[in-house]
């Protein structure tokens, strides 16, 4: 094939890509540390699109399984379940933090260490199609994670 023509259906190709993905921006990004033995931790940041879109799931290389989680209240009790997608309406900042939406890191297989970078794979829905977007979750001990957040 004619490199030229390549070339030209490359950036044909992301054109496109852009017309249609949510302009994303995620701040503040980080995990909570843990202890040897404990098997699961949080992620937690802000997220804010510039159009009506969903987090549908994250990944990770990282950590085996990964899942997105609400602790919420029921009955006078706290509790935490799966969620298959958290909205994220237009213009508006969401949350993921400690006793609210949040990203669980299931079945470690080591400690998670104060400053070590959690790579994590947010897939985003907008308009039916699907996009990725790479964030980096430095680690924080428990302690720190607090303080950071009532600054």
């Amino acid at each position: 094939m004619n490199p030229k023509l390549l070339t030209l259906a490359a950036i044909g190709l992301l054109a496109a890509q852009s017309a249609w993905a949510a302009n994303l921006a995620v701040t503040d990004a980080w995990a909570r540390a843990t202890v040897p033995g404990q098997p699961v931790s949080g992620a937690y940041m802000q997220i804010r699109s510039d159009a009506d879109a969903r987090l549908v799931g994250v990944t990770s290389t990282a950590v085996p399984r990964v899942e997105v989680h609400e602790m919420s209240m029921d009955g006078g009790v706290m509790r935490m379940r799966e969620v298959k997608a958290i909205e994220l309406p237009k213009g508006k900042t969401v949350s993921l933090e400690p006793g609210g939406y949040h990203i669980m890191l299931m079945n470690l297989k080591k400690p998670i260490a104060a400053g070590d970078v959690i790579p994590l794979t947010l897939v985003i829905e907008a308009d039916g199609k699907r996009q990725t977007v790479e964030v980096k979750a430095e680690a924080r001990a428990p302690g720190a994670a607090m303080q950071h957040m009532h600054r």
